[in-house]
C-alpha cells in the first residue's frame, strides 16, 4: 500500500512537471459572430479609413496576451533563429529622448527593462510569422503559412497558430461593445499602457511609462483578453487597404500591398490609437520598440 501511495506521488510530480514546461500559450475561445467593424462618424477621433461594414467572423482560439519576451526566447534557443532587426541593422528605439535606428536593438535589447512576462517589440511581420510556424510544429499541428523568401501564403485548412486577421482582431478587441474602447468612451493608463500626456478626447492626462508593463498587468475585457489596447501595437496577417463596403464572412483582406496592418496601439501612443477602429499600417520588415504579436488558431 505504501509502495503504491509512493508511486501515485511520483506520477503527480512527474505530471507537474510536465505541465510547468508546456509550451502552450494561454488562449481564449472567441466564439463567431456579426458585429459592425469600423467606427461611426461621429466618433472622436475618427479616420477616414474606418468605414463601417457588417463582418461575420467564426469562432477561433486567441491568446490571452501578446507573446512574451520569454515565450520568444524559447523559439530562439530552440532554433537558433535570428530576428530581422539582428540581421539588419538594428531597430527603431527612443534612446535619450530621441526617436532613431540603433543597430544594437533588437528583442533582446529594446532600451528599457523588460523581463520574460513583458510581450516581446521589435519584432518585424516576417519573425512573428515564422514564431507561428515554429509554434505549430511544437503543438504537434500543421503550420499555416508557406514561405518562399519574402512571399507568405496562408494555407487556411491547417489548423496551426497564425496571426490574427483585422476583422478578427477588432472583433475580439471589441468583445461585444459598440463604444470606441472595450472599456467604454474613454480609456484612462490605469486600464491600459500608453502615454498618458496624450488623452482621449482631452480627458484627464494620466501616467507616461516610458516602456512595456507586464502582460496582464491591467484587467482584461470582457472575453478574458489582456491588452487589447495598449502596451504593443500587434501585427495582423492583412495587408492595409480599404474595408469593402458590403457584408464580408472572415475577411482577409486585399491580396496584395505595401503595408502590413497592426492594431491596438501602444505604451509610446495617445489615447485616441488605441480606439477599437484605430488602423496602421508598416512595411512587414519594420521593427519598432513597440511592436509586438499574437496568436491566434481557427476553430
Amino acid at each position: 500500500m505504501k509502495k503504491f501511495t509512493v508511486f501515485i506521488i511520483l506520477i503527480c510530480f512527474i505530471m507537474l512537471g510536465c505541465a510547468a514546461q508546456s509550451k502552450s500559450p494561454a488562449m481564449v475561445r472567441i466564439e463567431g459572430g456579426t458585429f459592425l467593424m469600423g467606427s461611426p462618424l461621429g466618433e472622436p477621433g475618427r479616420h477616414d479609413d474606418e468605414a463601417q461594414s457588417r463582418i461575420t467572423v467564426s469562432s477561433f482560439y486567441m491568446g490571452k496576451h501578446p507573446v512574451t519576451v520569454g515565450e520568444f526566447r524559447r523559439f530562439v534557443n530552440a532554433t537558433d533563429y535570428l530576428t530581422d532587426a539582428e540581421i539588419d541593422g538594428g531597430g527603431y528605439v527612443l534612446a535619450s529622448g530621441e526617436w532613431g535606428l540603433r543597430a544594437d536593438a533588437n528583442w533582446r535589447n529594446p532600451y528599457f527593462n523588460q523581463r520574460d512576462d513583458h510581450p516581446v517589440v521589435l519584432i518585424s511581420w516576417f519573425d512573428a510569422i515564422q514564431y507561428c510556424n515554429w509554434l505549430s510544429i511544437q503543438e504537434g499541428l500543421t503550420p499555416v503559412y508557406e514561405i518562399n523568401g519574402e512571399n507568405v501564403s496562408w494555407d487556411r485548412s491547417a489548423n496551426g497558430f497564425r496571426l490574427p486577421t483585422e476583422a478578427e482582431w477588432e472583433f475580439a478587441c471589441r468583445a461585444g461593445t459598440i463604444t470606441p474602447f472595450n472599456t467604454g468612451h474613454n480609456i484612462t493608463t490605469d486600464q491600459a499602457n500608453y502615454d498618458g500626456n496624450l488623452p482621449f478626447n482631452m480627458n484627464a492626462r494620466g501616467e507616461y511609462r516610458g516602456g512595456t508593463t507586464p502582460v496582464g498587468n491591467f484587467a482584461p475585457n470582457y472575453w478574458g483578453l489582456y491588452d487589447m489596447h495598449g502596451n504593443v501595437w500587434e501585427w495582423c496577417w492583412n495587408w492595409y487597404g480599404d474595408y469593402a463596403m458590403n457584408p464580408l464572412i472572415d475577411p482577409i483582406g486585399p491580396p496584395f500591398g505595401e503595408f502590413c496592418v497592426v492594431r491596438g496601439g501602444s505604451w509610446v501612443s495617445s489615447g485616441q490609437a488605441l480606439r477599437s477602429a484605430f488602423r496602421g499600417g508598416f512595411y512587414p520588415i519594420a521593427r519598432y520598440s513597440w511592436l509586438g504579436f499574437r496568436v491566434v488558431r481557427s476553430e
